[in-house]
């Protein structure tokens, strides 16, 4: 609850000090940097350290990047359909593919799981959500962008993406102990992102233009909050017969509102910043009733 609480706080804090004009026009981007230089690398070099892998790892990692797939499929062809910019296509693939696993799905695992269930969260976050980011999302981004880089370019937009870098030194360290200091540090950096982010959608919120884009948030929420884990849901219970609490946890991460590290990524790229930012802060709102509606539908699995 008290997790909770602080999202609830950095994020109404962000919009009264927007509102009483209290930060400079270049806070959110200067938030969003520490975020993507510094938090993310701490929280991934900390977590990826401490999973322990099994038989489930499979099916809950693979889930994000189902997610995402299906995303990019479903927007790619409505993009055509409705003739939406590229941008906003971008927009609605990368925001609406990857869900908020992290430090708003984490709390929320807690507070209807309990302690036991968040080991299966970090797998959905940290091998799942989070390496999906670093992948596809920031591949997707870069074609979307209006500066439509070469191949060699988005390879290196990844290879160079500090929280890619960080995820693979994380891996090489799995069987080294680190030191109690150094854990330490990485908790407290790491725990800076959930305050600072929600703090920069505060800032960047823009309520009044809910109706401009009301048709293209409707789809990028229902797709996320409703579609995507009823997807995971038929494909991991009656076709692949998963059950038991692991696959509740997958599931419910997969109903998380989007991911604002992807709102980050979609804004640096110019993707329709309005709508990503829009669907990262309407969709945490929604997201309190959407998921205990799929908590309670999923009790019985």
């Amino acid at each position: 609850m008290n997790n909770l609480l602080l999202l609830i706080l950095c994020f109404v804090a962000g919009v009264l000090l927007r509102r009483f004009r209290r930060m400079p026009d270049n806070a959110p981007a200067t938030l969003n940097s520490f975020i993507i230089h510094v938090s993310l690398p701490a929280l991934t070099l900390l977590y990826i350290h401490q999973l322990k892998l099994s038989g489930d790892v499979l099916l809950t990692g693979a889930m994000a990047w189902l997610v995402f797939g299906l995303s990019f499929v479903i927007f790619r062809w409505l993009g055509r359909r409705l003739a939406l910019p590229r941008a906003t296509t971008g927009a609605l693939i990368v925001v609406g593919g990857l869900g908020n696993t992290s430090f708003f799905g984490l709390p929320m695992v807690e507070a209807f799981y309990g302690h036991d269930g968040l080991s299966t969260a970090i797998i959905a976050d940290q091998l799942g959500s989070f390496f999906a980011l670093s992948v596809l999302g920031i591949t997707v981004a870069g074609i979307y962008s209006s500066g439509r880089p070469t191949a060699l370019e988005i390879v290196k937009r990844i290879t160079t993406f500090p929280p890619f870098i960080s995820l693979m030194i994380a891996l090489l360290l799995i069987p080294l102990e680190y030191a109690d200091w150094f854990s330490v540090l990485l908790k407290r950096l790491g725990d800076t992102l959930a305050p600072l982010a929600l703090l920069s959608v505060g800032l960047q919120l823009r309520l009044g233009h809910v109706a401009e884009h009301g048709r293209n948030l409707a789809l990028g929420l229902g797709f996320k909050l409703v579609a995507a884990p009823l997807f995971v849901l038929l494909l991991y219970v009656p076709l692949l017969g998963a059950h038991g609490q692991t696959i509740q946890v997958t599931l419910f991460e997969a109903a998380m509102p989007p991911m604002i590290t992807a709102a980050i990524v979609a804004a640096e790229h110019d993707l329709d910043p309005e709508l990503s930012n829009l669907m990262v802060a309407v969709g945490l709102i929604l997201s309190f009733f959407t998921l205990a509606a799929w908590w309670w539908l999923m009790r019985g699995i």
